[in-house]
């Protein structure tokens, strides 16, 4: 560890440090506040696969780092078990895969906005109900009962629609009742980070320097793996 500091301060030392603040770009409010980003694109792909994702711009996250809300909100839009959006999907043949989240680096999170996607890989039958086929309300309540219980009016039952249901229903009941879920992530969290492969040194050196502008000198080493706060209010 001696060598390796005496190679740092001979090789660094010489850089000059203009003494200017870190930029920050948090003036440059809603960036993608378009009515181009409030539409439905369709991209051919090349090779033949069916997915569909849909992406929201949301205020910058990243000095929640401590309690990463967009990680516990991605956890549970990724449950498989039963009630999931994908265990209903898989049910009506819709549906291979699905799973969501920010990237918490770059294009994704920044001081000017965060970015939150969620992606379903879609069947051939499943593309076929992406935006539309029309049913019940009654007909979606054995998944999701707290939420249709009391609905009556018809409803569009399309793979999108799902999802933006499912995402209601977790904003309306609240994180309040769930502090058991994120402290079951920060424990799994925390037994990956202690049990990790060893990673490539220069990989491991850049994944620090980021973190160095990023997180408390304190979270160098943890600040992108761990999860520290329950804060609900967040």
């Amino acid at each position: 560890l001696d060598t390796l500091e005496k190679w740092v301060t001979e090789i660094f030392s010489e850089i000059p440090n203009n003494g200017l603040p870190k930029p920050s770009f948090g003036h440059l409010t809603q960036p993608f506040d378009t009515p181009e980003f409030h539409k439905l694109y369709r991209v051919v792909p090349i090779r033949k696969v069916h997915s569909l994702t849909i992406t929201w711009a949301l205020p910058p996250q990243e000095q929640y780092y401590r309690v990463k809300p967009l990680h516990y909100i991605s956890w549970l839009v990724g449950h498989e078990g039963k009630g999931s959006v994908l265990s209903f999907l898989r049910k009506k043949f819709w549906a291979l895969a699905l799973y969501g989240g920010n990237g918490e680096t770059g294009f994704e999170q920044n001081s000017t906005y965060s970015i939150f996607s969620i992606s379903v890989t879609l069947t051939d039958e499943g593309y076929k109900h992406f935006y539309e086929v029309w049913c019940p309300a009654a007909y979606f309540s054995c998944c999701f009962p707290n939420v249709w219980r009391d609905e009556t009016v018809p409803f569009c039952l399309q793979v999108a629609h799902v999802v933006f249901q499912y995402v209601k229903m977790l904003q309306r009941r609240g994180p309040d009742q769930r502090q058991v879920i994120w402290e079951e992530i920060q424990k799994i969290e925390a037994n990956e980070f202690h049990y990790q492969e060893q990673t490539d040194p220069v990989d491991y050196v850049e994944n620090l320097c980021e973190n160095m502008q990023l997180f408390k000198k304190e979270d160098f080493l943890t600040g992108d793996q761990l999860l520290f706060e329950y804060k609900p209010e967040v």
